[in-house]
């Protein structure tokens, strides 16, 4: 799945309908504008207003009017209100631990130990044969 797919599935999760979209046919301002109704949709089920939005995030009212309507948002607004809205943890699909294959998996737990090795007898100084 796609990274859009997965955000606005992700988004779209406090909404009552979840569907998957296909995201590579869509045009670039249909995808905003759908995140940004996705948003919108992430205020409302927390119950703010844009008002209360803008002052938990530090973003004037008028952007968030503007985002929230389809009209693109820099990246930094989009982290301040999911900040804001405490969904920062969408970027976490960004930062997907990368499949092992299985042949790698196997060489790794190939390398790990099956036993421990015997300990060395410690040797006193001072004392000679």
């Amino acid at each position: 799945m796609c990274f859009k797919a997965t955000l606005f599935n992700y988004l779209n999760t406090m909404s009552p309908i979840s569907y998957n979209k296909n995201w590579s046919a869509m045009a670039d301002p249909s995808v905003v504008k759908e995140i940004c109704s996705s948003i919108k949709q992430m205020r409302l089920n927390k119950n703010l207003s844009q008002e209360e939005l803008s002052h938990r995030s530090g973003i004037d009212r008028t952007t968030i009017s503007r985002m929230e309507s389809g009209r693109a948002a820099t990246l930094l607004t989009l982290v301040q209100i999911l900040r804001a809205l405490d969904k920062l943890d969408i970027f976490n699909t960004f930062f997907a631990e990368p499949e092992i294959s299985p042949m790698q998996l196997l060489k790794q737990q190939e390398k790990q130990r099956q036993k421990a090795s015997p300990k060395k007898k410690a040797i006193k100084k001072g004392t000679s044969k």
